[in-house]
């Protein structure tokens, strides 16, 4: 026993704390080891809670005053805007936060990938983090309905239509999503119902996502298990929430600069003309962080193809823990899995452009290779470099690296400056 942790002094506390050790929780929170060399790239799992939470917040906040009707909804978010105490601020916080939510998420997902910390033993953790994800992108599709502008409106009605192309059964599903024949008030009050419900759910697998990861412990950049607890790793407070603190008050600056300097830069220009059914928008575009997934779904011609593949890109993620069969899990020490990262990295920002832009020509044909280039690395690429690839040597410990003084350490040592020159 540490000599700060916390026992219960009184008779009710013993007994409550018997029962449910709610009262010595924080013994846990605070004194979980945690791996020393941790980098800024781990801080963004603090910085995901806190997007949740505020979320949540301004979201209850904003649904006090938003009417979930066709004639209302539009007029309501400019009643929000104009006439609710610092509406204006609540709103651009979270619209603007949805946005910051999916940066941070994107971050910690391609931290994931080149760290290996979605390889045994944390594949629950992994498949966990991927529906919450997928969460996140309905919950993120329905609220950009809500505002019942221009784009909002088109954009559900195009992503709805999608269903009725699965067999059998489309046509039925696409009806009740719309709640008629047509994207209508019905379809609003859907949406508004399960935007409100689906940030709790995405709460509660939250939780279960970081008691899973406590499970095994947190990875680390070298991608290697705890050897010597008593060396390799730190209490958890002090060190570990000084510095989540330090980089969410830098994420809170970048934020801030959207929310009060320009909160409508990440937003569409046609979202502030009230939706109208018989007027068609040039360009149907959903947010950007829907981009890459939204250009996978038109590169495919045929209408039912398009929605599977745009499943898939998803579920291939979810799989990803067996696709990946390398036994070493950091980049670090993975070379040639190293450069092919990068290469998807940068396939993923292409789909995202080609999203923005309109499906024809030049456009199209580049969102077709990316397409193909995106299922290539997770199905084919991944697997065979973790049969053929030839690894550096990994040292035997996560202190060898920051003391030095073994060949396993100056390996380690080269091949972090080698990472830091690529």
């Amino acid at each position: 026993m540490s000599d700060h942790e916390y026992v219960p002094k009184s008779k009710f506390g013993k007994w409550f704390n018997d029962r449910l050790p709610l009262l010595t929780l924080r013994n846990h929170l605070t004194d979980y080891p945690t791996p020393k060399n941790l980098n800024y790239w781990w801080t963004f799992g603090a910085i995901l809670t806190f997007c949740l939470v505020a979320q949540i917040i301004t979201g209850i906040i904003l649904a006090m005053h938003y009417v979930a009707t066709a004639g209302l909804a539009f007029e309501s978010i400019e009643h929000i805007m104009r006439d609710v105490n610092y509406g204006w601020l609540i709103r651009y916080f979270h619209a603007n936060g949805s946005s910051m939510f999916f940066l941070a998420v994107y971050i910690h997902i391609f931290r994931s990938l080149y760290y290996g910390s979605h390889k045994s033993p944390r594949e629950v953790i992994w498949i966990i983090g991927m529906i919450i994800y997928f969460l996140m992108m309905m919950t993120a599709f329905m609220g950009y309905v809500l505002p019942w502008g221009q784009m909002s409106f088109w954009a559900a009605t195009v992503i709805t239509n999608l269903f009725s192309a699965v067999p059998f059964f489309g046509e039925s599903i696409t009806n009740w999503l719309w709640g008629g024949f047509a994207v209508d008030s019905p379809t609003l009050t859907r949406f508004y119902a399960l935007h409100y419900l689906f940030p709790f759910l995405i709460l509660g697998l939250v939780i279960l996502h970081i008691w899973a990861l406590h499970i095994p412990g947190n990875n680390n950049p070298v991608g290697i298990d705890i050897k010597q607890p008593s060396k390799d790793t730190v209490p958890f407070h002090p060190y570990i929430v000084l510095k989540d603190l330090f980089a969410l008050l830098i994420f809170l600056l970048i934020f801030a600069f959207f929310v009060f300097y320009s909160p409508n830069l990440l937003g569409h220009p046609d979202n502030y003309i009230e939706a109208n059914p018989l007027v068609t928008p040039d360009h149907i575009v959903p947010e950007w962080y829907l981009l890459p997934f939204y250009a996978i779904l038109r590169s495919i011609p045929d209408k039912l193809l398009g929605v599977i593949a745009m499943f898939a890109s998803i579920f291939v993620l979810v799989i990803l823990p067996w696709l990946d069969t390398s036994k070493v899990r950091s980049a670090i020490f993975r070379p040639i899995y190293k450069q092919f990262y990068w290469f998807l990295v940068a396939d993923v920002i292409i789909l995202g452009y080609m999203g923005a832009m309109p499906a024809e020509g030049t456009y199209l044909l580049i969102a077709r290779v990316a397409t193909a280039y995106y299922f290539i690395h997770f199905l084919i690429i991944l697997p065979f470099l973790g049969i053929k690839e030839k690894t550096l040597e990994v040292p035997l410990s996560i202190t060898e690296p920051v003391l030095g003084g073994s060949s396993n350490q100056t390996m380690a040592k080269d091949n972090s400056n080698l990472r830091d020159n690529l």
